[in-house]
This record gives C-alpha cells, sequence and structure tokens, in this order.
C-alpha cells in the first residue's frame, strides 16, 4: 500500500486490487469502526471517466436491495483524485466457480438473488450492461451481491453511446444486441445472467471463443446449450432468458422470478394421487336424474383429488426438509459452517426453513452453527494474541477475530474481554516507549489502542498526559546538560603554580629567598 495515501476519516490498510482506471483498497470508516472498501481513481486527467465514476457513486447510492452493493461515502482526496467507500464483501466472486458445476438450487438461488437486485435496478430506469462473474460477490453468509456500475445507463440515454458504435460490457456476456451496439433495456441484463446460469449448470461458457469476433458472432448465431438430461426441466428457462430476440425473452425481471420459482416447485404430476375408485357412468343413464346429484359428485371428486394432491405435495415436502436436516447436521459435524457456499450447514438448514419458516431443528441449528463459529474464532483470537498478532494482518488478527463475534453477539463478554486486552498491550507498550524515550512511538501506540478500544481509560490518560510528559522529560534533559557543562566552584581551584613543591609554598625563608633570586 502506498503510504503517502491518506484519506481523512479513514485508516487504509492493504490494496485489494488494480485495474487500468482505479484501485481498491481495504479500509477502516473510523467514524463508524466498520470495515470498508475505497475505489479510488488513479489521476484526474480524464474527465469523462472521473464524471463516469462519480456518476457510479450516485447509482448506487439511489438503489437499496441486498443484492445490490452499499455505498457509503463520495469524495475526494488532497490530490484531486475522488473516491467511492463502499461496503466490503469478503467471499470472492463468481469468478472462483469457474469451471464447477454448481447444484441446479444453488445455481438458480443466485440467479434469483441477482434478478431481484436487478428488478431493482431497472425500475429505477437503469440498466446495468455489465452483468458478469467478476461483478458479482459473496458475503460470507453466501448471498451474492452485484457491483461494479461504472457502465450503468439510463435507459432513455443508452444510445448516446451507440451512436458511435461503443460496444460496452464484457463480450463473453453480451446480448446480441449489446454486440450490435444497438440501444439497450433490462432484458439485455437478462440474457447476461442467462449466460451465467448455463455456466453455472455446465461448468462452461458455451459461448466463449478464442477471439472477440467469434465471440460476438456466437452471440448473435449459436443456439442456447442444451442441458443434460437430469437438467432438462430447466431448458425452457434458459432458453428463454438466452434468446437472441429481446421480445422473446422474459419482459422484466419479475416475469424471470416467478419462472424461476416454477422451476423450482416439485412436478405436481408427480405427486398427485389418484382416487381409490373410478367413478364410472352407469351403462343406462336414467335421463331423469337430477343434475344437482351429478354436480355434486363431480365436485366431491375434484375436492378428492386436490386434497389428495395436496397431502402429497406436503409429503414431498417433509421428504425435501428432512433430506435437507439430515445435510446440514452432516455438515455441522464435518465442520463445514458457511462453506463451500453451495454446501455447509448454514446453508442447508436455510433451505429448511424456506419450506417451513417456523421448523424448530433448523432454528436450533443455525444457533448451533452461530455458537460453533464462535468458538472457533475466540480461539483463533486467543492463538493471535498469544502470538503477538494484534491488530495485522487485517483479516488474520486477534483484533479481527474478536470483532468478528461481536458483529454476532455485540455484548458477547468474551470478545469484549480480548478486546480490553489487546488495548491493553498497547497501554504497555507506550510505557516502555517513554522509557527508551521514543515519544513520537509511544504516541501511536497509544492511538493504535484507542483505535481497539476507544474508551479505554488508561490509554486516555495517556493521551491527555503526554505533553506534559514530554516536556517534563525535555526539561530534566536540558538540566542534565547544563550540570554537565557548568565549572567548578572557585574554592575548589588551587593558586599555587603547578611548578612548586608544597614543601616551598610552605616555608617562608624558602619563599623570600626565591623573590630575591627571581
Amino acid at each position: 500500500m502506498e503510504r503517502t495515501l491518506q484519506i481523512p476519516g479513514y485508516r487504509l490498510h492493504k490494496r485489494l486490487g488494480k485495474g487500468g482506471m482505479a484501485e481498491v483498497y481495504l479500509a477502516t470508516q473510523l467514524s463508524l469502526d466498520r470495515e470498508v472498501a475505497i475505489k479510488v481513481l488513479l489521476n484526474t486527467e480524464d474527465e469523462a471517466f472521473t464524471e463516469r465514476f462519480i456518476q457510479e457513486g450516485h447509482i448506487i447510492a439511489s438503489l437499496h436491495h441486498p443484492a445490490i452493493i452499499t455505498i457509503y461515502d463520495i469524495g475526494q482526496i488532497g490530490d484531486g483524485r475522488h473516491y467511492l467507500a463502499m461496503e466490503y464483501v469478503g467471499g470472492g466472486d463468481l469468478v472462483q466457480y469457474r469451471g464447477t458445476v454448481l447444484s441446479p438450487s444453488r445455481a438458480l438461488d443466485i440467479v434469483r438473488q441477482l434478478a431481484g437486485g436487478l428488478a431493482v435496478v431497472h425500475d429505477n430506469g437503469l440498466v446495468h450492461r455489465d452483468v458478469k462473474p467478476a461483478n458479482i460477490l459473496f458475503r460470507n453468509d453466501g448471498s451474492v451481491v452485484l457491483t461494479d456500475f461504472g457502465v450503468a445507463k439510463a435507459v432513455e440515454l443508452d444510445n448516446e453511446l451507440t451512436h458511435f458504435g461503443v460496444a460496452v460490457g464484457s463480450p463473453a456476456y453480451s446480448s446480441p444486441e449489446q454486440a450490435r451496439c444497438e440501444p439497450l433495456d433490462g432484458r439485455s441484463d437478462i440474457y447476461s445472467l442467462g449466460v451465467i446460469l448455463a455456466e453455472m449448470l455446465t461448468g462452461t461458457n458455451p459461448f466463449r471463443a478464442g477471439s472477440y469476433p467469434q465471440t460476438v458472432l456466437n452471440h448473435m448465431q449459436m443456439p442456447p446449450p442444451r442441458l443434460p438430461p437430469a437438467l432438462a426441466a430447466y431448458q425452457p428457462l434458459l432458453e428463454r432468458m438466452l434468446a437472441k430476440q429481446p421480445d422473446e425473452r422474459f419482459a422484466n425481471c419479475q416475469e424471470l422470478l416467478e419462472a424461476i420459482e416454477e422451476a423450482t416447485e416439485p412436478d405436481m404430476d408427480m405427486t398427485r394421487i389418484a382416487p381409490a375408485i373410478a367413478l364410472k357412468p352407469s351403462a343406462k343413464p336414467r335421463a331423469h336424474r337430477p343434475v344437482r346429484r351429478w354436480l355434486t359428485a363431480t365436485v366431491a371428486t375434484l375436492l378428492l383429488a386436490v386434497a389428495l394432491g395436496a397431502g402429497g405435495f406436503k409429503l414431498y415436502q417433509q421428504h425435501r426438509i428432512h433430506d435437507y436436516l439430515a445435510r446440514a447436521e452432516q455438515s455441522l459435524v464435518s465442520g463445514r459452517l458457511v462453506t463451500p457456499a453451495q454446501d455447509n450447514a448454514d446453508y442447508w438448514f436455510r433451505q429448511a426453513l424456506r419450506l417451513d419458516t417456523e421448523n424448530a431443528q433448523a432454528i436450533e441449528g443455525l444457533k448451533r452453527v452461530l455458537e460453533a463459529r464462535i468458538a472457533g474464532y475466540l480461539e483463533l483470537a486467543e492463538a493471535r494474541l498469544a502470538e503477538g498478532q494484534l491488530i495485522e494482518p487485517v483479516e488474520d488478527s486477534a483484533l479481527y477475530y474478536y470483532r468478528q463475534v461481536l458483529g454476532w453477539v455485540p455484548d458477547h463478554a468474551g470478545a469484549l474481554d480480548g478486546i480490553h486486552r489487546i488495548a491493553q498491550r498497547y497501554v504497555d507498550f507506550s510505557e516502555a516507549a517513554y522509557q527508551q524515550r521514543e515519544y513520537t512511538q509511544a504516541l501511536e501506540h497509544i492511538q493504535q489502542g484507542l483505535d481497539v478500544e476507544p474508551d479505554n481509560q488508561a490509554l486516555l490518560a495517556l493521551r491527555d498526559d503526554h505533553a506534559r510528559r514530554v516536556a517534563q522529560a525535555q526539561a530534566q534533559a536540558r538540566a542534565n546538560q547544563l550540570a554537565t557543562r557548568a565549572p567548578a566552584p572557585s574554592s575548589t581551584r588551587s593558586t599555587r603554580p603547578a611548578s612548586q613543591p608544597a614543601q616551598e609554598q610552605s616555608n617562608p625563608i624558602k619563599r623570600l629567598w626565591n623573590r630575591i633570586f627571581q
């Protein structure tokens, strides 16, 4: 990290990445003591990019959805460069799963979350235009976040770039109309999301080629990929998302979300149970049979079929819940608490709760997951404390693990005590620095300790007394210097010539004799 880079109100820790126009740092927002990601422009020369950078901040700030990155601040540093401070998402991006086949439930869950976020984007009259794996991040709980709105554009203004034949977005995930530099709307983002779904289900992007022209051509000409027979139920969904003509796709993300829900519902034909007795018409029906009797029998038959079908569906759901809970317990025993993303205890317990929001076993299971995570983080924190890794590295220090626990349980006594012990270490460090007359170092230790525990009374007292101690020490040092340079008192000086022996000075006859002959 560049030591000269200073952003008021933030403490920068390390650089997370760097692109052609901007770089991203991990930092702490001091006022709220939370981790943030700060995106900083590399220069101020490109006014158009600076304007787009600021626009990105305003766009994100206007959108509110769990699947959309949260922005905290837009500002400018001393050298004129602009920055965006936003939510720090530490679970990596979807690129890490490239080449991996995800389970259909996990893949559809990711698409469902993203479609919900994109619905908000589109409802605000915007198009993202760069939906791709690198812009899809994971939180620690496995939820997804859509980021990088740098090329997002208002629908009514989208033809600004297309008039000049400028294609935006990433070619491997661009819609056919995007590749042709035509005006875009929300259906273009749905196509990009369809490419991502195909990649998650099959492990490969079928449109990606060895060259840019061929990739573009594939999007315009290649039909949607055929899914394996086991995934045939999702083929209609994928084909509609990847239709070459926008009019043949889902009209909006709300329609897409409804289709996803239908695709994940169990096949009702498989759970329908037929009536036990077949009702056959009489060989010689009576012409005068009352209509009411026939209607009553028909309604009764339908109600019985519905009741039996509902019962079958209920049994099917119970089977799924039982399966989810069994997987969750197995993951918990194996220590897979929150990772890997699509196969961990937290994920499977939450899947069960989606089907039964009051399932006691799932609720209790999530509590046990949290307790296990807390125990693990406290153990790591104590180990780092013993090793002297108090605040560094940022994501593997005693402070980091204690604060993670406090994020889950704000009044956790063990974590609060750990924070206090870290702060007390800095009390000791500062006192040692004072002893060595390293006053600047002592003040740095005091500030580091207060960053850990702002209300630590010992550190506050040291900070308030710092100027007095430094002045007192400097005054004492000056006094010591003067004492070493001062001449000896006159009463201690010898008045006799150095060449005269003591005996001569004590004999008056010799003194007279010396005076006569001198």
